[in-house]
Formats: C-alpha cells, structure tokens, sequence
C-alpha cells in the first residue's frame, strides 16, 4: 500500500514529509528548493561534461574528486543543513551522480546503505565485509557508524513516481542494522512512501532507511546527487576517504 491521490490515482509525498521535524521520526523529509535555477543549470551541463558514467549504468562514483561538485558538497548551504542534523563538525564522506534514462534504466529493490569509502584497510569489531567500487576501498560499518550519517540526494530534474522517484518505509531508519529476512519482513507490513521532487529540492535521509526505486517509466532524465556526511571517529586509525572538516570562520568565508 501507498499513500495515493485519490484526484490522480497515482502516489504522493504527503504534506509532513516536506518537515525537517519529520527527519528524526520517519527517517526522511523533503528539503524544498535547496538549490537555485541558476546553480542547476551549471550542474547539469557539469554532470553531462565533466562525469563518466559507469558502464552500463547511470551512475557516477567518487564524484567528489570533480572540483565542483565538491564545492558544492561543502557549500555553506549545505553545511548548515547538515549540521543542523549532525552537529557543528559534520564532514563529507561521498559523492555519487545517479541518473536514469531510457539507454540507462534499473530496478533498485529494497534495501539499506550499508557502506562507506575508506583509504585503508584496517581490522576493527563489526566492521566487513569489504569491496571495492570503482577503484575505492569499502567497508560495512557496525550500525553506530551509520547512525551519526546522513544522506542528501539533490534532484537536478523533476522526479514525479514514473521516472523512478525513490520509495521509502518511514521509521525503518530506527530498526538497525537489517539482514535480507529484516527488510523483507518490514516490506510486508510497512506503508511506502513514493518520494516524488521537483528540481532543485533535497531528499535527507538516513542511510538505515530502508528503500527502493523502480525503472523510470519516462523517457528523461532522472538526475540526482547523492552526497554522504558523517560525524563520527573511525577506530583503530581506519580514515574516511573524503574526510575534510572545516572551521565555523572557514564556513562563513565560503559563503
């Protein structure tokens, strides 16, 4: 079940999941029109010129190593977002471009982001297994790693249900760590939530949320940033690959 318009028998966001108060509840919200006309249109001719999709798919890794998109990531705008959630010394851990298209379409079913980008591999408790994605190193942090991160995914076109907005099971974000039979289990009894956005607007969520998106049905673009932050130490002299911190001056300097 989804919560649907009964005027256009098609799924929507309901209006409370487009309140920052709804981030600690339900694991999700809305962020409206975060970024500018202007600033979208230099994106997205940087996501066409500058980024490589990988092949076969719609979607970019280390996108952070683009100059741009890292100032971006650590524009004042969004640093103050995010440490309004995650503290005064939240960081950037990981850029991702994801965009769907008829030559580049997928299924994403449900599950939860359970990895982060490391420089090194060093045993820890509760850290693996590891991998590597597009040359970088990863590992899966225990839970208490994934719980002081947030996802912002800035949409840099419209995201109605047909070009394959993500769907989310709210509150599943405060179950933990879930193996396959946890989310399956939640998946049959939780409510979806079709996170439909317009260009220049933000999904934040946390990582354990869980979620899924479906092919785009339409024949555009679905163009998102997905940009990770943390506040948290990892142990025994593991290292974020993105890590940079700045000062409150720096941040007001920045703009």
């Amino acid at each position: 079940m989804e919560y649907v318009d009964p005027a256009e028998g098609r799924p929507r966001l309901p209006q409370e999941y487009v309140d920052r108060g709804q981030l600690k509840e339900s694991g999700f919200y809305i962020e409206k029109n975060l970024i500018g006309p202007a600033t979208l249109a230099s994106l997205k001719g940087l996501a066409k010129e500058d980024a490589v999709a990988e092949e076969g798919r719609g979607g970019v890794r280390n996108l952070l190593d683009v100059a741009a998109f890292r100032e971006l990531a650590e524009s004042a705008p969004l640093l103050r977002l995010v440490r309004g959630i995650l503290g005064d010394e939240a960081f950037i851990v990981r850029g991702i471009l994801f965009d769907k298209t008829s030559n580049s379409n997928w299924k994403v079913p449900w599950h939860q982001d359970v990895t982060i980008a490391v420089t090194n591999r060093i045993d820890a408790d509760g850290f693996g297994p590891w991998s590597i994605k597009a040359g970088v190193l990863h590992v899966q942090p225990p839970a208490n790693v994934l719980e002081k991160m947030i996802s912002v995914r800035i949409h840099l076109d419209d995201c109605p249900a047909e070009n394959g907005a993500l769907r989310v099971l709210p509150v599943t974000h405060r179950q933990g760590k879930l193996g396959q039979a946890g989310i399956e289990a939640e998946v049959s009894r939780g409510v979806p939530v079709t996170c439909e956005a317009k260009a220049g607007d933000a999904l934040v969520m946390r990582p354990l949320l869980v979620h899924a998106s479906s092919p785009s049905s339409a024949p555009n673009h679905r163009r998102v940033l997905h940009f990770d932050y943390a506040n948290v130490e990892l142990p025994n002299g593991l290292e974020w690959r993105e890590r940079q911190v700045f000062s409150f001056r720096e941040l007001v300097e920045r703009g």
